[in-house]
């Protein structure tokens, strides 16, 4: 199944982007339902906040008073870890239950008001946020839900910054207009990349990567290259010794393809083979019809450039990720060939006119002949650049 963190500050306007997504077919996950489910009259939850928080947080009819918690919990950062400690795990159970029970082809959309808090954006296959600024969020608690103004701030303090889930967000949804204007954005959305998304992770297909066309220097390529790489973290564990950024996108105010490079160096191939699956399941497929990269002349065994390469899944953010070993050369080149671009002018001025040819000599044909055209032009320099390097 395709995983899908929604979050955004308390006012933001969560509950009608779930609400939209759940229409369209999603299965929601809501953290807030689930918090009020795990510690309901009876239960375990509401024993351990009596607990700790006392008997005053009860209404008359024993059920828990919110806003008597709220006012205890959300006082000091001390009360928020308790209330915090006693939740969690509980509604993290009753969430692996859910997800266990959904669809092998669901769209599983996880509404977690602390997913940026909590760090749990690396778990998922993307992240929604939906962002309105802290303003108008404290004057919608106060309008339309009947928070008092400083409680409403209290609260949004205590979460994340506006930048700080910005910076987590794959998918930024303004939701600062009109009642409505959202619908059509998440509409679009769904049909343009969660569903296409979930069909590509399921059938384990990289999604196209597009014309061989570059794209201005976008300084936006460096944080979504982390916000991947902590995936990529997360997928490997400690089978890969180290995580890059490569390639064009890795080099500031270098015009290059929208498609985002990654090296993942492992000790050997069997240990490339053996995250197959796992890379998959973090949204990132085997592409079984690469498995070395083009050696370079004057290297001794052509075995020695032997890799294995996996693509997104994501058609919304086009991405390779290269899985070499350690010392191979090609491992060498990929950081060397990025440092040297970073750090010399003149190599990244060559560089782009290369790419600029390439480019040309692409322009109008489709497939395989498009291919051929560009990297013909490409490879000459790349075997040049290498002994440059060498």
């Amino acid at each position: 199944m395709l995983r899908i963190g929604l979050t955004g500050g308390m006012g933001a306007g969560k509950s009608t982007v779930a609400r939209i997504l759940a229409e369209h077919g999603a299965v929601v996950i809501d953290s807030d339902v689930l918090a009020r489910e795990v510690v309901a009259p009876g239960t375990e939850g509401l024993a351990a906040l009596v607990a700790a928080f006392g008997a005053d947080i009860l209404a008359a009819d024993g059920s828990l008073d919110r806003p008597a918690l709220a006012a205890r919990a959300f006082a000091d950062d001390e009360s928020r870890a308790t209330l915090n400690s006693i939740t969690h795990p509980l509604v993290g159970k009753r969430t692996a239950e859910l997800i266990a029970a959904a669809a092998p082809d669901a769209i599983l959309v996880q509404d977690i008001p602390l997913l940026v808090e909590n760090g749990l954006a690396p778990l998922m296959n993307l992240v929604l946020i939906v962002d309105v600024d802290a303003e108008t969020r404290v004057r919608r608690l106060v309008e339309f839900r009947g928070v008092d103004e400083s409680d409403a701030r209290a609260r949004i303090s205590a979460q994340a910054t506006d930048e700080q889930r910005r910076a987590a967000a794959d998918v930024l949804l303004d939701n600062s207009g009109a009642p409505g204007a959202i619908d059509a954005v998440v509409d679009r959305l769904w049909h343009e990349r969660l569903v296409p998304f979930e069909a590509n992770k399921r059938t384990r297909t990289p999604a196209p990567k597009g014309a061989l066309r570059l794209a201005p220097a976008d300084p936006e390529w460096a944080a979504q290259a982390q916000r991947l790489i902590a995936r990529l973290w997360v997928a490997c564990g400690a089978a890969a010794t180290r995580i890059d950024h490569i390639g064009s996108t890795a080099v500031p105010g270098l015009d290059a393809k929208d498609v985002l490079d990654f090296q993942i160096t492992v000790a050997d191939l069997a240990a490339a083979d053996g995250l197959r699956e796992a890379l998959a399941e973090a949204g990132f497929p085997r592409k079984q019809d690469i498995v070395a990269d083009n050696p370079k002349p004057g290297t001794a065994d052509p075995a020695l450039w032997a890799k294995r390469l996996h693509g997104s899944a994501d058609p919304g953010r086009p991405a390779n990720v290269h899985l070499r070993v350690a010392g191979s050369p090609g491992q060498r080149f990929a950081l060397d060939f990025r440092d040297w671009l970073r750090a010399d002018a003149d190599a990244r001025a060559e560089y782009l006119a290369v790419k600029r040819e390439a480019e040309a000599k692409a322009a109008g044909l489709t497939g395989p002949a498009a291919a051929e055209a560009y990297y013909g032009v490409k490879e000459p320099w790349f075997d040049a650049a290498y002994a440059r390097l060498s």
